[in-house]
């Protein structure tokens, strides 16, 4: 709530989530039946003017080029949009990943890939010998938190074909 802006919600003052929390949080949404990098693209293309830019890329930390993935994406949904912020950014980004080209961030085999979707990356981890970047020491979940996490997928799938009738 230290960054919410003042908005009104059916004729009452509210606190409503910063264009930056929505562009973060939704940056990681990139399972096989919902993307929204569209989301992105719009928000980016009516905010990036008013956007807290060194916040927002603060915001990625170590997964900033989940950022610059999507700033690229805008460039491309939008060649013609005038966002002079956001085409720096991802220039000042596309350089921070050159410089680590030739500088291996990790040692370790990792798929970041569960991080943006918790049911596509599963062979990486299960048959193909990578290491969860969810799990600690690399991330957050325990490994009970992730087990929670991949046993909910079945559930998630059912009830997302049974809304589409069973397609």
């Amino acid at each position: 709530m230290a960054h919410a802006v003042p908005g009104r919600v059916l004729g009452l003052p509210v606190p409503l989530c910063p264009a930056e929390e929505m562009i973060w949080s939704k940056a990681f949404v990139a399972e096989r039946e919902r993307y929204d990098g569209a989301d992105i693209a719009h928000l980016v293309r009516a905010c990036h003017a008013q956007l807290d830019w060194d916040r927002l890329v603060g915001r990625f930390g170590a997964h900033w080029r989940v950022l610059l993935s999507h700033l690229l994406l805008f460039e491309f949904i939008y060649p013609s949009e005038p966002a002079p912020e956001a085409r720096r950014w991802a220039r000042m980004l596309a350089r921070k990943l050159e410089d680590a080209e030739d500088a291996p961030e990790a040692t370790e085999r990792i798929c970041r890939g569960t991080l943006l979707s918790r049911a596509q990356y599963l062979p990486d981890i299960t048959d193909w010998g990578y290491a969860d970047a969810r799990q600690r020491p690399h991330g957050p979940m325990s490994e009970e938190a992730v087990q929670r996490w991949t046993d909910a997928i079945d559930e998630h799938e059912e009830g997302t074909h049974a809304h589409r009738g069973g397609r």
